[in-house]
């Protein structure tokens, strides 16, 4: 430990002599003054900090990363939680691919780390636990589901004032800080649009209602089937978990029903195309005898056959925004509340589309 402290303290004083006091006298401040920006703590006027910033700009100068977070007692770590699952390729899943590509590029940007923290799929995480051990200064989490055991931890890390927010998820009656999407309005305009087909027996496909994006989705589904009239029939709302694998297999209970069935909007592509495939191998065709619309807009909307009509969510970007508060809270030390609803868009391909009609790709 002695060893350790002689060490920092050497690179700070290094640093401070050959760099920091240099950046000083070009800009005409202080060090004091020098390390209040450099550090981004303290009051410092905007021109002060721009002449300082230039300063250490044209000076070439490079802060020690470890001097300065030692001296700050941080870790210069986000932290991101991702559900484990096994067996599942985790990082091919576009889902979560492009808000960890969101996250990573204004991490990096920033200069700073991401830790990756996994959870059981089915399991509590004590999510103070990183910070407590110095891990991390702010958590983003994926993958929330709303059980007891979940709320019971998100409360406690809320109270104990750590940095946090969830993307995709939200818990109605809870003030979690949070970045997510509308997805009553994308799954009711998805809706919509077969309604406007001439599409009148519409199916539902959704995802566990312990996600909120799940219930959201229905919830739009079922306001645009209301707004035209239709009926909402409990017998022609199946539900899968969101992969490939689920969608196929509800193609069984789907066929089964196709009498009653003239469209069908599905809660992700995933199980879409999953849908479409199980479909196909019985005979009915997407696009011809059924139509079909998906979610999320994955690459693989694009090339399966037919074109996928779709809801475009803006992963990427909710990824980048939550990063960004997260960054914000902790430069500046200051306890914020926010909650983001990004838009959605959607996507006309052939799959909706009866012989004629016009695609937005």
């Amino acid at each position: 430990m002695y060893a350790r402290t002689l060490f920092m303290r050497a690179l700070r004083e290094v640093e401070r002599i050959t760099t920091r006091k240099q950046v000083a006298e070009r800009a005409g401040v202080s060090e004091a003054t020098v390390s209040r920006v450099l550090n981004n703590v303290g009051p410092v006027k905007e021109s002060t900090r721009r002449k300082v910033l230039q300063a250490a700009k044209e000076l070439g100068y490079v802060p020690n990363a470890i001097a300065q977070r030692f001296a700050r007692r941080k870790s210069g770590s986000i932290g991101v939680v991702l559900p484990f699952v096994p067996k599942v390729r985790m990082f091919s899943t576009f889902y979560f691919s492009e808000i960890l590509s969101g996250i990573g590029e204004e991490i990096v940007r920033k200069g700073l780390d991401l830790l990756l923290l996994f959870k059981p799929a089915d399991g509590e995480m004590d999510y103070t636990m990183p910070f407590r051990t110095g891990k991390i200064d702010a958590l983003i989490i994926l993958g929330s589901r709303n059980r007891p055991g979940e709320l019971r931890e998100l409360i406690k890390l809320q109270q104990s004032g750590y940095p946090f927010c969830l993307v995709n998820q939200h818990f109605p009656g809870y003030s979690f800080n949070g970045i997510d999407a509308d997805h009553v309005r994308g799954s009711r305009e998805a809706v919509q649009h077969l309604i406007e087909q001439g599409y009148k027996r519409i199916a539902f496909l959704n995802g566990p209602v312990e996600y909120s994006n799940s219930l959201d989705r229905l919830e739009g589904y079922r306001q645009a089937l209301e707004e035209a009239g239709l009926p909402l029939v409990s017998d022609l709302i199946f539900e899968g978990n969101y992969s490939r694998t689920s969608g196929y297999r509800a193609a069984s209970d789907v066929a089964a029903k196709i009498s009653d069935i003239d469209a069908i909007f599905a809660a992700n592509d995933r199980m879409a195309i999953g849908l479409i495939q199980g479909l196909h191998e019985r005979g009915i065709r997407a696009g011809v005898d059924i139509a079909v619309v998906g979610y999320d807009n994955i690459d693989a909307a694009v090339v399966c056959e037919p074109p996928l009509t779709t809801v475009h969510v803006p992963f990427h970007e909710m990824g980048k925004r939550a990063a960004e508060w997260m960054i914000s809270q902790m430069t500046s030390g200051a306890e914020v509340h926010f909650y983001e609803k990004l838009e959605t868009e959607l996507i006309v391909r052939r799959s909706s589309i009866k012989e004629g009609g016009v695609t937005s790709q």
